[in-house]
């Protein structure tokens, strides 16, 4: 296990790394130390062999109530301190949703302004029956930058979009649910939800889940064609890979496939 300030990340032995935002006195909220420390980790993670796939969760009860607020009248207090705040943020969202491995967010209770821009950069997002999510930035004077809105845009469509972002509600389970917030409903919780959606996705070939990713973001973004090379490397990879012929043999031998991602 590996801790820094206010996050706990851990390992399990079928390759699960659990990010834990730490902090619930808080109710996990995102200090500006904690942006960049998650970018670190994602970073880390994403580049590491061993790790199959992600959970991003929150301890005590809550996801993420968002960004700390009582920070901005020192971290965010003018246009030249919050362009370093946000550059933070926006990074550590990018080293999210760029990350090659499998995300989850797990959502108990608040998922709230940057806690819901989190969640929105992971893959999956599973919920559970205390679950509340929203973006109350109209409530605070702030305007969500573009990468942000096109995540939430993405994910739930316009029209749901400017509800979220013009009311700045918090929107129980069910609404999530219906809205594209959350992909599904855990009856025994969301961390659970996460492990046992990830459990049917981390025994499959790392090099085939990387390049579905990267393609499907290309595709999601429109950046196609700017990363043609980087598609075509991440295939002929996967074709040159032990795991293409260990994939082959398991399926003639009717077998589980042993993937080690290389």
């Amino acid at each position: 296990m590996v801790t820094q300030q206010h996050i706990i990340v851990s390992r399990d032995v079928s390759g699960i790394a659990t990010v834990s935002l730490n902090r619930p006195a808080k109710r996990n909220a995102v200090s500006l130390a904690m942006w960049r420390g998650l970018t670190q980790i994602f970073t880390e993670l994403g580049a590491d062999p061993e790790v199959r796939a992600i959970v991003l969760t929150g301890v005590g009860g809550h996801f993420c109530a968002g960004a700390d607020i009582s920070e901005f009248a020192t971290e965010r207090a003018d246009v030249a301190t919050g362009r370093i705040y946000e550059a933070a943020n926006e990074a550590t969202t990018l080293a999210l949703r760029d990350c090659a491995k499998p995300t989850v967010a797990a959502i108990s209770g608040y998922g709230m302004g940057g806690g819901c821009a989190l969640a929105l950069a992971c893959d999956f997002r599973v919920g559970d029956i205390s679950t509340r999510m929203g973006i109350p930035a109209a409530r605070l004077g702030v305007v969500y930058g573009d990468l942000d809105c096109a995540l939430l845009y993405r994910q739930v469509g316009l029209a749901n979009a400017k509800r979220v972002l013009f009311t700045g509600r918090a929107f129980d389970a069910d609404q999530c649910l219906a809205m594209g917030l959350l992909d599904l409903i855990a009856p025994d919780g969301a961390g659970a939800g996460a492990h046992a959606l990830l459990q049917e996705i981390v025994g499959n070939a790392p090099l085939s889940l990387a390049g579905s990713k990267l393609i499907l973001e290309a595709l999601s973004s429109g950046t196609v064609a700017a990363r043609q090379s980087e598609i075509a490397a991440i295939i002929e990879a996967a074709m040159a890979s032990a795991d293409y012929r260990e994939g082959q043999r398991a399926f003639l031998e009717k077998r589980r496939p042993a993937f080690t991602g290389r």
